[in-house]
């Protein structure tokens, strides 16, 4: 059987169990910060609206998250690669990122309490400034925290390998696995009802019980990442970086010559990096182009086009509304169960359909065909609910539900390789490279998170001009996975 030169292979060994119970223990921290993440696409909007704030500004909230990215991943990659504390490269960063995610999420979390202390008003339906601008600040300092935080994790995973491809995939796949777990804990947690009761005193005059079930969640998410940080701190150890050793990171420049400043290394390190890096980033750009829409819009889908409801209509679309949304957070369990387990499985898979780029090209497919299926449900529903020329508001058929439970859960297999694949390739081409993995993985995130920027500000007007339909975003999001997917066939091997 002959192989095509162009491909990474994964073959087969016996991981060792010392290496592989390190790799768990980093990749756990994914558990916790994923937790949280999840905490904020279940909440909030309920949070906000608690606070007065309007959809307008809700929108502007969501580009903390990549806009923090842009900034934050790359400096903390540029800088892990250079550390020299006594702590390691990777664990000063995962430590500090965690201090950070622990006042962001108080904040959040107490930021009605601080507004009332702050003058805030508690009668219904008045803006509370302060209590929204405290929120605000602790969504940021947060969003900046998980950016902290997973960089330096995906690299100290690929430092625990010791340079074996194998091992960085596998790290890199718990990694996922454990991202599925912290989605499910944030989505579960987030659907009970008095949950607060678990920490009573979340209950007060400002915050009621809505507001002490999202406290209590964010305490708890705050929690966990705090004590799996803990463990790796304690228990991973990292050899010190010899500050003789940076000249090496510096080889390019001439012994006497001052190396540029860092956005400029960015700049250089972007410009000189090699064609399999470049093709990667690009192949990631579309996948996100691909998933952001449905992320951002995957409840609302099923709310509007699914069961057809409105958020601001009659009782009796209100109520669909409602229920579609609660139906898609059960499909969003249903989806993080199967990524968590395509996870795991994620070597096996590799070797079974050959390379890791093969893998990564059909999952840009059957995210392509999934946002497909989305058409298709929507129009099979609206056919439906025509009788005799009229609509009728009604919930769709059993059929109808089971078809989306499928689609939410195909849509966790595309899902967990993106979670992994780009990553791993992202340490394995940097090896070669002048760039650092540290680098190489914050210039990778910018490649996601900037699709996400331009996904963020441009899907609403473009869907308001189909009268406020989710599909056209879900459609241009099918095209731009299928070239995703063409792109990964092209990814060579790095060697």
């Amino acid at each position: 059987m002959f192989l095509p030169e162009n491909t990474i292979q994964i073959e087969p060994q016996v991981p060792d169990p010392r290496t592989v119970r390190r790799l768990i223990l980093v990749a756990s921290i994914a558990a916790g910060v994923q937790f949280g993440w999840a905490l904020q696409l279940s909440l909030l909007t309920p949070y906000t609206q608690l606070l007065g704030l309007s959809h307008e500004w809700v929108s502007f909230i969501w580009l903390c998250g990549p806009v923090s990215g842009v900034v934050v991943q790359p400096l903390v990659g540029h800088y892990s690669d250079r550390c020299t504390s006594s702590l390691g490269r990777r664990r000063p960063f995962i430590l500090a990122g965690v201090i950070n995610l622990c006042v962001g999420v108080l904040l959040i979390g107490f930021a009605a309490d601080i507004g009332l202390q702050l003058g805030d008003s508690l009668e219904y339906g008045v803006m509370r400034y302060r209590a929204a601008s405290v929120f605000i600040l602790g969504f940021w300092l947060l969003d900046i925290a998980n950016n902290m935080i997973q960089s330096p994790c995906r690299a100290l995973l690929a430092d625990i390998s010791y340079g074996d491809d194998a091992m960085v995939t596998i790290g890199n796949a718990l990694f996922a696995c454990f991202m599925a777990v912290g989605n499910f804990i944030g989505y579960a947690a987030g659907s009970f009802e008095y949950i607060y009761l678990i920490f009573p005193f979340a209950l007060t005059l400002p915050c009621d019980e809505n507001c002490a079930n999202i406290k209590t969640c964010f305490i708890l998410s705050m929690m966990l990442t705090s004590f799996i940080v803990a463990l790796v701190v304690v228990f991973i150890s990292e050899e010190r970086l010899d500050p003789e050793c940076l000249e090496d990171l510096q080889c390019d420049y001439p012994a006497k010559e001052k190396p540029p400043p860092f956005l400029m290394q960015i700049v250089i390190a972007a410009r000189g990096t090699s064609k399999p890096i470049r093709t990667l980033y690009v192949a990631t750009a579309l996948n996100w182009i691909g998933f952001f829409p449905f992320l951002l819009f995957d409840t609302d889908w099923m709310g509007k086009e699914v069961f057809g409801g409105r958020e601001w209509g009659d009782p009796d679309q209100l109520r669909l509304y409602s229920d579609g949304v609660r139906f898609g957070s059960l499909g969003l369990m249903v989806y993080v169960v199967t990524m968590g387990c395509v996870s795991l499985f994620m070597e096996s898979l590799i070797r079974v359909l050959g390379n890791v780029q093969r893998v990564w090209s059909i999952a840009n497919f059957v995210l392509a065909l999934c946002m497909g299926f989305t058409v298709v449900i929507s129009i099979m529903v609206e056919h439906g609910r025509r009788s005799g020329g009229v609509i009728s508001p009604a919930p769709p058929p059993i059929e109808v539900k089971l078809s989306c439970l499928d689609l939410f859960a195909l849509l966790g297999v595309p899902q967990a390789v993106t979670y992994s694949i780009p990553f791993a390739l992202a340490s394995i081409y940097s090896k070669d490279s002048g760039t650092g993995q540290g680098l190489a993985l914050g210039l990778l995130n910018l490649a996601i998170v900037i699709p996400q920027m331009g996904v963020a500000l441009i899907s609403g007007p473009f869907d308001a001009m189909f009268r406020g339909s989710n599909l056209p975003s879900f459609v241009l999001g099918g095209i731009a996975a299928a070239v995703g997917g063409i792109a990964a066939t092209n990814l060579p091997d790095p060697d």
